[in-house]
């Protein structure tokens, strides 16, 4: 069991690893064509570091563990909101643009219950996950459309300043990016596989394992993102990065996924997408009220995380 444990812990830094070179390389390749900052942070930079998600829930699809991928899902998107807006607002509170309360959040929201009246059975079928792919791609190229006709020069400087700096030369770019792609492959493999074997050593069911350990590791980026964000005093980021990863699990992870294998999850209890529902509702109020989350407020999101765990977590 310690060995389990020792490689789930090595799979996690494989995939912050992979997610790192690939979020690198591509972003130094989209800023060397000329793109803008703020459209490859929305792009390159947000999908890059959701790569962890999506490979292990892929993967997990493949392999039969329904448990693990759908959960890994759930439990990301309640580990974003309660745990990284959190620990954001907690070490600077965060201001936010209008558009994340006009358009993000409830896309968010809205999102969110669409998966409720997909997983009413318990399972995500291609034809559903076919669906959630397509929205995907409608919600990148709003999103694209939005921010580059409404942002203003603030928050272009605050991507640009976030952007990973341009490597000497485009082959670099590209052996960062495939060897990022590599490194997750084998850190996917690597953590499905002893997640799996932990939760028979635990007595655990695979679901508790995905929807806590699986879904906080490859969650990692995101934290690592927001939290630099906080620290400089850029909560558009900071903000938006949980938001939009949210939307992009429910959408663009589930729905490749699905699409590579129906995704049936019967260990996932009400309770666990109920809580997932009640963090992404709760989160409108939170930013209506003066377009700000406040110290205080990223106490109760990581209480509320607190005691989701301890309900979820078998006794």
């Amino acid at each position: 069991m310690t060995l389990n444990l020792l490689m789930v812990v090595l799979s996690l830094g494989l995939l912050f690893w992979g997610a790192s070179w690939l979020v690198r390389g591509g972003a130094s390749v989209a800023l060397r064509l000329g793109l803008p900052p703020l459209v490859v942070g929305l792009t390159i930079v947000a999908y890059g570091t959701s790569m962890p998600e999506l490979i292990v829930s892929a993967k997990a699809a493949l392999l039969g563990r329904g448990d693990i991928a759908l959960g890994n899902v759930v439990g990301s998107n309640i580990f974003n909101v309660g745990v990284i807006l959190g620990l954001a607002a907690l070490i600077h509170p965060m201001k936010v643009q209008f558009q994340l309360i006009k358009l993000d959040t409830p896309v968010m929201i809205g999102v969110t219950f669409l998966f409720l009246v997909f997983f009413r059975d318990a399972t995500i079928s291609r034809w559903e996950a076919a669906l959630l792919f397509s929205g995907v791609v409608l919600y990148t190229a709003g999103n694209l459309y939005f921010a580059r006709k409404q942002a203003d020069a603030q928050v272009d400087a605050e991507f640009r300043e976030a952007m990973p700096p341009t490597s000497r030369h485009w082959t670099l770019d590209v052996g960062l990016i495939a060897g990022g792609f590599a490194i997750l492959a084998i850190g996917s493999r690597l953590l499905v596989d002893s997640a799996t074997a932990l939760a028979r050593g635990w007595g655990v069911s695979e679901a508790v394992i995905g929807l806590t350990i699986v879904a906080a590791g490859t969650s990692m980026p995101e934290l690592a993102t927001s939290v630099v964000a906080a620290m400089k005093k850029q909560p558009d980021i900071a903000v938006g990065n949980v938001v939009g990863s949210n939307v992009y699990n429910l959408l663009g992870i589930l729905g490749v996924s699905g699409l590579l294998a129906p995704l049936h999850a019967p260990g996932i209890r009400p309770i666990d997408f109920w809580a997932m529902t009640l963090f992404a509702v709760a989160l409108l109020p939170i930013l209506w009220s003066g377009l700000i989350v406040r110290r205080w407020e990223g106490a109760a999101l990581l209480g509320g995380y607190g005691a989701y765990l301890a309900v979820l977590w078998p006794k």
